[in-house]
């Protein structure tokens, strides 16, 4: 019933941000198939979250057979989806030129760290790799420390998988046209660098440092950034407007008026200093009593064990249970045609036969690929 119900997709089995685009891919609606290594058959982990929502079908593509086997579903494909490094798709026989002779409609996504060229667009890298050479990571932390992690979701699935998932949503809209698939080269590198673009005109007008915490939204002020309480949990404050600055000073009794110069930037180490032997005084619950759900901008700091049963969650149903494992909820809503979870993670190779019926192949070609050993 989502957005993109009739739409196929071929997924090369991978990690990280291929596999994010194509869990996002099916919530929306599509029809995804996985193709994993044939000798991977039968691995993987139904609380897997990552590979919700499709079936997988192994296939030997170290074979003529395989390759061949591949093509065909590819050529009732709407979009393929590859995170290789350059050059390995082509070297199995299965790059851009040969897929769009069997599909001339079919949209190529290819998702990689650096690029399909490029210097470094040869070399292993990870999402921490990717977010430093494009300014992110440097652009984060305290400033007395080297830049913390921000786990893998800049690089990999914001600067990665949702700009591969625009790039897919794009070219279906433009073939719509056209008639004409086209190749979408999605790079983490690049897609980080376009999630800087507000900081970098900010930078532009003067109105943001490069060095770390020294800015409003970096740390460096005081009204935006979390803090520890008394039970050593944290609460996160973002009190920027003004008239959300004189809530906070209100609503927590401070009346010092060293805190009238909310822009004094001479001044926020030393606020921030009196915010934080503020906030350590007393629990969080104390402190979202006071302060949750007024117009300070406040949120307690939960972690993944908390965040699925806070209230607000809760009332959204941003966080479901499928098959006993919780995990969050399709997004984004839609009015009409809202997606879903359309089953718990496969194992590789797990539909190979059914997914193969489903998409033409004779009893007597499905028999043959299983007694040669291609799936």
């Amino acid at each position: 019933m989502g957005p993109l119900s009739g739409i196929k997709v071929i997924e090369m089995g991978a990690i990280g941000p291929g596999p994010f685009c194509a869990m996002m891919l099916s919530d929306l609606g599509a029809e995804v198939i996985r193709v994993d290594r044939l000798s991977q058959k039968g691995t993987g982990h139904r609380a897997n979250v990552l590979h919700r929502g499709r079936r997988s079908i192994a296939i030997d593509l170290k074979t003529p057979d395989g390759v061949d086997t591949l093509l065909k579903l590819i050529g009732n494909a709407d979009c393929l989806i590859e995170g290789f490094r350059p050059g390995v798709m082509e070297r199995l026989g299965l790059g851009p030129e040969i897929c769009k002779d069997r599909n001339p409609q079919l949209i190529y996504g290819r998702m990689t760290g650096w690029g399909q060229s490029g210097p470094l667009s040869t070399a292993a890298g990870h999402d921490i790799n990717y977010i430093s050479i494009a300014g992110a990571l440097g652009a984060m932390g305290y400033d007395d420390r080297p830049p913390a992690p921000p786990l893998n979701l800049i690089g990999d699935f914001g600067g990665g998988a949702m700009f591969l998932l625009t790039g897919l949503l794009a070219a279906l809209i433009e073939r719509s046209s056209s008639g004409k698939g086209q190749i979408v080269d999605a790079a983490m590198t690049d897609g980080t660098a376009a999630l800087l673009a507000p900081f970098f005109g900010l930078m532009a007008m003067g109105l943001w440092k490069k060095d770390r915490m020294s800015n409003k939204l970096d740390g460096g002020a005081h009204y935006y950034g979390s803090y520890e309480c008394s039970d050593n949990k944290h609460i996160s404050i973002g009190s920027i407007e003004p008239q959300f600055y004189a809530l906070l000073l209100e609503r927590c009794g401070i009346t010092d008026k060293v805190f009238d110069e909310q822009q004094d930037q001479v001044r926020w180490p030393l606020l921030r200093e009196k915010l934080e032997a503020l906030f350590i005084t007393k629990p969080r619950a104390y402190w979202c009593n006071l302060l949750e759900g007024t117009d300070v901008c406040f949120a307690p700091v939960l972690d993944l064990e908390e965040a699925p049963k806070h209230p607000h969650n809760i009332d959204r149903k941003t966080y479901i249970e499928k098959e006993g494992i919780t995990q969050p909820a399709p997004a984004p809503r839609f009015s009409r045609t809202q997606g879903k979870i359309q089953s718990a993670p496969a194992t590789c190779g797990e539909h190979s036969e059914e997914i193969l019926q489903n998409w033409g192949f004779t009893a007597l070609e499905i028999a043959n690929l299983k007694e040669n050993q291609i799936i």
